[in-house]
């Protein structure tokens, strides 16, 4: 048996002469979830509806647990594919209890088999299925679509950013227990989303997708530490690049000189440093000046303006701040950087 749930291999799609998908290929092991992440137009709601069978593409193949469900002029219908899809909002049956939300795809049998109970009580809602939709807040109303697709145990589950339409706090207690509902009940998952924070910290692997092709596939860690181009790493998290100029294993920038993260040719390159990384103490490094910092709980972003005008910010927790507009301070890096060459 093939380790892979799902494999998507060059998967073309346009419409008309705009192309949605401009060659896609993706692996998705077992039992894990993989977040698709990327800005808004760059396809991943398109490849997900094609993996899924909504759409038809141009060209390429599509297998779910081994078994090709698109490609070579085959296209099976989505019923038949094995996949459920939870919408970005839950699209309940309005007239159905929560119990029968989640059972209308199972057969007799399973239903009598207490499916739709263990389901339930995967994502929280053990008490909840004799309430109706409208009883229920969004985020239980999410839970229940997230049951309804679990249910039938599908060989994989493809979620299209379903947390964008709930608040912040919500949101965040959400996808830590639909992980572990994913988890719970060995599901193989895609999820779909714009949101950084949401792919880094539910997937155990994200692909980033930009105009139709996977630029970057990855451990979350990797992908964040060690992005592959300047354009992922502004778009994974906060990013200061520098200009620099690299020699052996070190890089001379405006910050002085960095150790490198991994191998760089030599020459004029642009350096990466996370926010994170950047230490503002009264001396011992490079000058710069307080322009402003923007205070959220938790830590603070730092704005500082280096003597020569560059203009960069520092990620400092919350015993940290207090730094105001105008203050001298001088900055050192934490740990080693990334170099793009020029």
């Amino acid at each position: 048996m093939t380790n892979s749930m799902l494999t998507v291999t060059g998967l073309a799609k346009s419409y008309g002469p705009m192309p949605a998908l401009a060659g896609v290929d993706l692996d998705v092991t077992r039992g894990t979830l993989l977040a698709v992440l990327g800005p808004s137009g760059c396809g991943k709601t398109t490849l997900l509806r094609c993996v899924a069978g909504f759409e038809r593409a141009d060209e390429g193949m599509v297998a779910v647990a081994g078994r090709t469900v698109a490609g070579n002029r085959l296209h099976v219908p989505p019923h038949r594919r094995g996949v459920a899809v939870v919408p970005q909002e839950g699209a309940l049956f309005p007239h159905l209890s929560v119990a029968d939300n989640v059972g209308y795809g199972l057969d007799r049998a399973a239903r009598r088999s207490g499916r739709v109970e263990e389901t339930l009580e995967l994502v929280g809602l053990a008490a909840y299925g004799a309430r109706m939709p409208h009883q229920l807040s969004g985020g239980q109303q999410q839970r229940v679509a997230i049951a309804r697709a679990l249910a039938p145990r599908p060989a994989l589950v493809l979620l299209d950013e379903p947390f964008s339409a709930l608040d912040a706090r919500l949101r965040a207690e959400l996808r830590a227990d639909v992980r572990q509902a994913l988890r719970a009940d060995g599901a193989t998952g895609v999820l779909v989303t714009h949101d950084q924070g949401e792919a880094l910290s539910m997937a155990d692997a994200v692909a980033v997708m930009d105009a139709g092709l996977i630029v970057q596939c990855g451990a979350p860690a990797a992908v964040y530490r060690d992005p592959a181009t300047p354009w992922i790493a502004r778009f994974v998290g906060e990013a200061v690049l520098l200009p620099a100029t690299v020699d052996a294993d070190v890089a001379t920038t405006p910050l002085g000189r960095l150790p490198l993260r991994g191998s760089a040719a030599c020459g004029a390159a642009t350096v990466l440093v996370r926010p994170e990384q950047i230490r503002l103490t009264p001396s011992g490094g490079a000058p710069a000046t307080v322009v402003r910092q923007d205070f959220h709980g938790h830590d603070a972003l730092t704005t500082v303006r280096l003597d020569d005008g560059t203009v960069l910010t520092a990620r400092m927790l919350d015993e940290d701040n207090g730094l105001t507009a105008g203050t001298r301070v001088a900055i050192t890096v934490r740990g080693q950087v990334r170099a793009y060459a020029e």
